[in-house]
């Protein structure tokens, strides 16, 4: 559960108080209403009895079914910790989500975030500190599916058909192209070529198309220096004309090219082409 702000703190430990229970049975029944979404909670804590379950408007079990008096506790406290999330901006979620974790690393999947602001009753002062910025920048909302692998993490975007990578504290953003994205796998080493899954069998990230390095955009390759053209030299006058007739309008033709491309004037061009003329 995210770090409680003093306001959130406070909050809890008045609660705790009114209804008779350790600030860590309340925190414990808190983060449980908080993945209920506000509306139920599956909890299990030594002074609720052990595991237990409450819905809003519906029934509340716990593990001694006919202790009615647990029951009653139960349901008030989870009644005003739901009341106090409904008046969470940004807090409850909707939409399907699930988290895995197995051997130090997690993946999650869900079928995208939407929040509400919930009820504009109550204290609306934050009960968490506020979390850090998403680690894949300004650009993009809420992803399809997160997780991490030896050191490297990685969140979808599928409908805008983004990938982000962070690695050695290096954020990647690719074009996934026209892939659909089912599942990730890294070789087994720290910083190990990450490749996913789609319709076309198992693809290498590092074969998508880079839109932005840490929010730069990649430069466009620089094209290749080319020389100018070396101005044009007629055979000086006196040496033999390297060729017959032909070669000769061969050279008036590329003369006026040269004219056209403004690489000689009309003075230039006029006297280059009566020279080549006398040769005939």
């Amino acid at each position: 559960m995210r770090q409680l702000s003093p306001t959130g703190q406070q909050a809890i430990d008045d609660i705790a108080r009114r209804h008779g229970i350790s600030t860590d049975a309340a925190l414990s029944m808190l983060d449980a209403v908080v993945r209920g979404n506000g509306s139920m909670a599956q909890f299990s804590h030594p002074e609720f009895g052990g595991s237990g379950q409450w819905m809003r408007g519906g029934m509340t079990m716990v593990s001694d079914m006919f202790n009615n008096q647990l029951k009653s506790r139960v349901d008030g406290l989870c009644f005003e910790l739901s009341n106090l999330v409904a008046s969470q901006p940004d807090l409850l979620r909707s939409g399907s989500f699930q988290s895995q974790s197995q051997n130090g690393q997690e993946q999650f999947s869900g079928g995208g975030y939407s929040y509400t602001s919930g009820n504009s009753q109550g204290n609306n002062a934050s009960l968490f500190v506020p979390p850090p910025p998403d680690w894949w920048g300004p650009t993009l909302r809420w992803p399809d599916s997160t997780g991490s692998q030896n050191g490297a993490r990685y969140a979808n975007f599928a409908q805008a058909r983004r990938l982000a990578i962070e690695a050695n504290g290096v954020v990647t953003i690719y074009d996934t192209l026209d892939h659909q994205i089912g599942g990730f796998s890294q070789q087994q080493s720290y910083g190990g070529s990450l490749s996913f899954n789609s319709q076309y069998g198992l693809i290498d990230v590092a074969s998508l198309p880079v839109i932005s390095v840490n929010g730069v955009e990649p430069m466009a390759p620089a094209a290749p220096h080319q020389p100018p053209p070396a101005p044009f030299q007629a055979p000086a006058m006196g040496q033999p004309a390297g060729g017959n007739t032909q070669d000769i309008f061969a050279m008036i033709e590329r003369l006026a090219d040269l004219r056209a491309k403004g690489v000689l004037d009309d003075a230039e061009f006029q006297a280059k082409k009566s020279e080549l003329l006398g040769r005939l």
